[in-house]
């Protein structure tokens, strides 16, 4: 094992992680993996991450936030209630089938990880639906939006859209009609919470 001559830190850490995940698949994949990806020996990796579970964890996390990210600017921007609603869940649809698409080897080990990592992944779907909740109350507060309930309303659009946003779906994510089916979706929810 040849020693490394950058700093170890758990960024570096994750992303041999990923790589490993890539090669070998979340079966495979072992903590020593990742160690010899990084030239340290594996209690160097557990210096950092206590247990194969937690560095798991952390690098399904760090692929969540990802989309977590590019979402939380479109939230942040200054459209108009429906447009930034619409763009957001345009944003969410390419991101999930950007992934799905491109890399299918590592979408299909980060399925495996999202199951074993209930908890982080709750977490980040609390995140997604915090954002969809400020979008959804900037649309009540301007008028344009009717919701008696904003969080009650932001989760049943999130619901509502599982279909271009749920692994489970991914394999139609590639039909020809699956933009035109998200477009009339995004159109009926629209509607659903439009101000009378």
């Amino acid at each position: 094992m040849a020693p490394t001559t950058e700093t170890l830190t758990p960024e570096r850490i994750l992303a041999a992680t990923e790589d490993v995940l890539r090669r070998h698949g979340a079966a495979k994949a072992t903590v020593v993996d990742v160690a010899r990806a990084l030239g340290v020996s594996h209690g160097t990796v557990y210096r950092h991450f206590r247990t194969k579970a937690e560095l798991r964890g952390a690098v399904t996390k760090r692929w969540l936030d990802r989309t977590t990210g590019i979402l939380a600017e479109v939230t942040a921007g200054s459209e108009d209630p429906a447009a930034k609603l619409r763009h957001w869940l345009a944003a969410l649809f390419e991101a999930k089938r950007h992934k799905a698409g491109d890399d299918p080897e590592l979408f299909a080990t980060y399925t495996v990880l999202t199951t074993e990592n209930g908890g982080v992944v709750d977490a980040h779907i609390g995140e997604l639906t915090d954002q969809l909740t400020a979008i959804v109350q900037e649309g009540v507060d301007r008028g344009e939006f009717e919701a008696p309930d904003v969080a009650a309303t932001a989760r049943a659009v999130f619901e509502a859209t599982a279909h271009f946003h749920d692994p489970v779906y991914a394999p139609d994510w590639s039909k020809p009609d699956s933009t035109e089916a998200f477009d009339a979706v995004v159109a009926l929810v629209l509607r659903g919470i439009a101000a009378r």
